[in-house]
């Protein structure tokens, strides 16, 4: 009886849904037929609406860019799975937006809008979903590139964050909540340059704005009022009483990341060599550090850079190239402001000397 009830249901529903959709296609025509010499009699409010030639109040800005930039920017589903308390894999997704910066099917995104996919899909505007293949990210900097199979697809325009000006036009462009509500358009301004925000130990130059942006949003596109792309949507801040504070990667820093990940998917970097704690690095792991100044070093590389100019586990670092490193995001951005090859002091602090040293900084290894 009940697989009866079910088939009637669904019969029933798609009986009901064809004579709806015949409701929809028949309700802009008039009764009775028109031969094909004569032209329906349809009064002119019924007849299908060509583009709308805007007035000059109301051809914004945001109308234009949302026009010429709207079309690149894409859906990105992550097709990920996890383990439940039973250890069961449980298919998982999550949504993102991406830009189209090359017409062969070159999207960038940012890396925590795809990390961990299995597989990826990237929908386009005009309704066809392909699916993409990770070509590098770098969690850092949180970006990612992802390639399609495409040709002529539409693209949108890099800008020069910095020429960017605090209260100029800002708009937002991507999908947020999903794809339900894709190339959803949102505009502000921008609110400030150059927050810098710790996430996760790592030390970000943001564009700050209070266009509306969303979950969904990441990896879409913030543009200035000349079409160009001048960010990377990245996050927002979700606090009670907190409101219109998004943040965007600066589109120079996402040229250059993106040009290393396509050249050899990944971004060569500097580094120490060591693993460090600050007090709330610490305390997330359980331990209490009872320092004035500077970051612990809890293991050292043997053969890298620091292990070679003679640290150890134990050790204190207190600047690098003169700067102070009381934080792990600090000593992180202090390092990442030379390069490979560079050498640069390193003033530490072990028992109750205080050493200077000279560290040649090396290409961090790809594992």
């Amino acid at each position: 009886m009940e697989f009866f009830q079910r088939h009637w249901k669904k019969t029933m529903g798609t009986f009901l849904a064809l004579c709806v959709t015949g409701a929809v296609l028949f309700a802009g025509c008039t009764a009775g037929t028109a031969r094909e010499s004569e032209p329906a009699n349809i009064p002119e409010t019924s007849r299908p609406a060509a583009a709308p030639k805007l007035s000059d109040a109301r051809n914004t800005p945001v109308v234009r860019v949302a026009e010429a930039v709207g079309p690149a920017v894409v859906g990105i589903t992550n097709k990920a799975v996890a383990r439940d308390w039973f250890d069961n894999l449980i298919p998982q997704e999550g949504f993102g937006s991406g830009v189209i910066f090359r017409n062969d099917g070159y999207v960038v995104t940012n890396n925590h809008v795809v990390a961990g996919a299995r597989e990826i899909l990237v929908s386009l505007s005009d309704g066809r979903t392909l699916k993409g293949k990770l070509v590098g990210a770098d969690e850092i900097t949180d970006i990612a590139v992802v390639k399609i199979d495409g040709e002529n697809l539409p693209t949108a325009a890099f800008g020069n964050s910095d020429d960017v000006v605090v209260g100029e036009p800002a708009i937002a462009i991507g999908n947020p909540m999903g794809l339900e509500f894709q190339g959803s358009v949102t505009a502000g301004v921008i609110s400030a340059l150059n927050r810098t925000l710790d996430i996760a130990d790592r030390r970000l130059k943001l564009i700050q704005t209070d266009a509306a942006i969303s979950p969904g949003n990441s990896g879409g596109a913030l543009v200035n009022a000349d079409g160009l792309v001048i960010g990377i949507n990245s996050i927002k801040i979700a606090a009670n009483g907190v409101e219109g504070m998004g943040f965007a990667i600066p589109i120079n820093t996402v040229r250059e990341i993106v040009d290393q990940l396509m050249q050899s998917g990944r971004v060569i970097r500097p580094y120490l060599g060591v693993g460090v704690f600050d007090k709330e690095t610490a305390a997330r792991a359980g331990y209490q550090l009872n320092v004035d100044a500077g970051v612990y070093v809890q293991n050292v590389t043997l053969n890298g850079p620091a292990g070679k100019a003679g640290l150890m586990r134990g050790d204190i670092i207190l600047e690098v190239g003169g700067e102070k490193t009381n934080t792990v995001g600090e000593l992180r951005a202090a390092i990442a402001s030379h390069h490979v090859g560079d050498t640069v002091s390193v003033k530490y602090q072990r028992g109750n000397d205080t050493i200077t040293v000279d560290c040649v900084l090396e290409a961090i290894p790809e594992n």
